[in-house]
């Protein structure tokens, strides 16, 4: 507490001083012993100085009933998702209750290293909102693809005694776990003392055992029933995920029970800024599993004690003697009717408006991040050896795809819109190598044009699905010619587009006015066939090669299940 004058503290809990702030008639959610309870709530300084019949401050609010919870905790999240400034992604949040959050930075860590870690901290310091953050362990996530940055152990060993650590980043080279890669190794070794948080997708069995044997706490790559419930039994924090195109709440929202609750949390992982605007947060979360029937205070419980408690942060996520004063009035407990947001004894949100400063201010050497190779549109030929190609089967709703062996015939490979075969493209865009892979998607459902994104997981390299070359090469040149973004192009030319212009993953634009051209961007995106919801978030997956089935990199597909390249083009 060496942020607060402990005498001074101990002096307001006893009632022998004034508090600065007190919260009176509040129905306070208590998350220890999962009950209401009808008190009134002491604030001196940035602590809870007690909970009782305190009667002098100097401000007193009488929330007349009204519920009090914690400060939500977002447990797992990229906030480069959001495609927000660090500013207005706080601006966005916080009026949702979210004052707490755990991010590994990977994305924008994969693009420009610490420089752009440092950036998102700098950011975070006047803002409030608690950036945690984990040292990205997997930059790049795999050596089957090209990223603009590399993390070492030795890296991740300076990143662990920064300020806000609070441990190591997903570990999504799970295979390099589970076959002890030495770098893999290394950087477990690196992170023993710390939290470990985990990406299995899949795992089962021996492999599991394999991965959690490693020191690994939690998963949130969580989409079928009993491979969750395996994961719980083999000690694993279960992360249940609701994000814009992760969505695993209602299959996995039964294993919420009496008996193990204490050992889950709800996170949001990758949220776009209008699903942020629309639906909301972690509370958005909340809500959705209300509606499915969880207890209200058993869903708080999930994004408040339960990631405090797994994050070691034994002064959050509680109304207690001592504890920050991050804290969430509720009008309706049932529709998780947000009103007041205090952080740290401070009001930063009311009725949904955002009290805090917005000053976005960015590095200009984190404003030009494409940098490819000048190719010729015959780079863009797919040339088949066999009969018949792996093609990635995008599955709606997950993030996983699908390996199909689909027969094609040999030599170039045409789009065929009739049987929803399209090419995709990744574009190598941080050291000018070069590398151009390519590859078959189906599920995309363009009958015409094409969509491009710099937001690829996770080296974000210029990733394009199409039905014909003109248009890819149209939106790759419009990509390059934004330093960065989203695109849609019709007739080889760009016909809708959102500037990303840092690192390729952030604009500096407020999150109502990007919200507005993303919602357009998917408006013209959808005249183009019939394509499935939220298809960047889709196509921002294409590169991942840590999800199974099958990818596309920069060096080409990957078969992710059996970790390797192929060679078929």
């Amino acid at each position: 507490m060496s942020d607060m004058n402990l005498p001074d503290l101990i002096a307001v809990a006893r009632g022998d001083r004034p508090a600065d702030l007190l919260l009176k008639n509040a129905g306070i959610i208590n998350v220890f012993t999962s009950s209401i309870e009808k008190s009134s709530v002491a604030v001196y300084g940035n602590r809870i100085a007690g909970i009782g019949d305190y009667t002098d401050a100097a401000e007193i609010i009488d929330l007349r009933g009204a519920f009090l919870s914690p400060g939500f905790i977002n447990g797992h999240i990229h906030i480069e998702s959001s495609m927000l400034h660090p500013a207005n992604y706080a601006r966005t949040v916080v009026p949702h209750g979210t004052t707490s959050i755990s991010t590994d930075l990977h994305e924008i860590t994969n693009v420009s290293g610490m420089a752009g870690i440092r950036f998102v901290l700098h950011c975070a310091r006047d803002l409030p909102l608690d950036f945690f953050f984990q040292a990205a362990s997997c930059v790049p996530a795999t050596h089957m693809e090209t990223s603009g940055a590399s993390i070492t152990a030795s890296d991740i060993r300076r990143l662990l005694k920064w300020k806000n650590n609070i441990g190591l980043g997903e570990m999504m080279n799970y295979p390099g776990v589970i076959n002890a890669f030495p770098p893999v190794i290394d950087e477990i070794y690196a992170a023993r003392d710390h939290v470990i948080a985990g990406h299995a997708p899949g795992l089962r069995g021996k492999q599991l055992n394999a991965y959690v044997s490693a020191g690994i706490y939690s998963d949130h790559e969580n989409s079928e029933l009993e491979e969750s419930r395996e994961k719980l039994s083999r000690g694993l924090f279960l992360m249940i995920r609701e994000g814009t195109s992760e969505k695993n709440l209602e299959d996995l929202i039964r294993l919420v029970t009496d008996k193990t609750w204490h050992r889950c949390m709800f996170v949001v992982d990758d949220r776009s800024c209008s699903d942020l605007l629309r639906d909301g947060d972690v509370d958005a979360v909340v809500r959705k599993a209300i509606g499915l029937g969880l207890d209200p205070i058993r869903a708080i419980q999930l994004v408040t004690l339960n990631p405090a408690e797994y994050f070691r942060l034994h002064d959050l996520g509680r109304i207690a003697p001592g504890s920050r004063a991050n804290l969430v009035t509720i009008k309706n407990l049932e529709k998780l009717d947000i009103d007041m947001v205090f952080y740290n004894g401070n009001l930063a949100a009311k009725g949904g408006r955002y009290l805090g400063s917005t000053v976005v201010k960015t590095p200009a050497r984190l404003m030009k991040s494409v940098n490819y190779k000048p190719f010729k549109p015959s780079a863009l030929e797919l040339i088949s050896k066999n009969d018949h190609f792996p093609v990635i089967e995008i599955v709606p709703g997950q993030i996983i795809t699908k390996k199909q062996m689909v027969k094609i015939g040999r030599g170039e490979f045409q789009p065929d819109t009739a049987r929803d075969l399209l090419k995709a493209v990744v574009v190598e865009r941080h050291k000018a190598t070069g590398n151009i892979g390519l590859g078959i998607v189906r599920g995309f459902g363009l009958k015409q044009g094409a969509i491009a994104s710099t937001i690829a997981h996770d080296s974000h390299n210029i990733v394009v699905v199409g039905a014909g070359d003109k248009d890819i090469l149209a939106a790759i040149e419009a990509v390059r010619d934004m330093q960065g973004g989203l695109v849609v192009c019709r007739d080889g030319k760009p016909i809708a587009r959102l500037p990303l212009p840092i690192c390729g993953l952030l604009s500096t634009e407020p999150a109502e006015k990007v919200s507005t051209q993303f919602e357009y961007l998917e408006r013209v995106a959808a005249g183009l066939g019939k394509l499935p919801p939220a298809p960047f978030a889709l196509l921002s997956f294409i590169a991942l090669p840590v999800i199974p089935e099958l990818r596309l990199t920069d060096k080409g597909i990957v078969d992710v299940v059996r970790f390797k390249l192929l060679t078929v083009v």
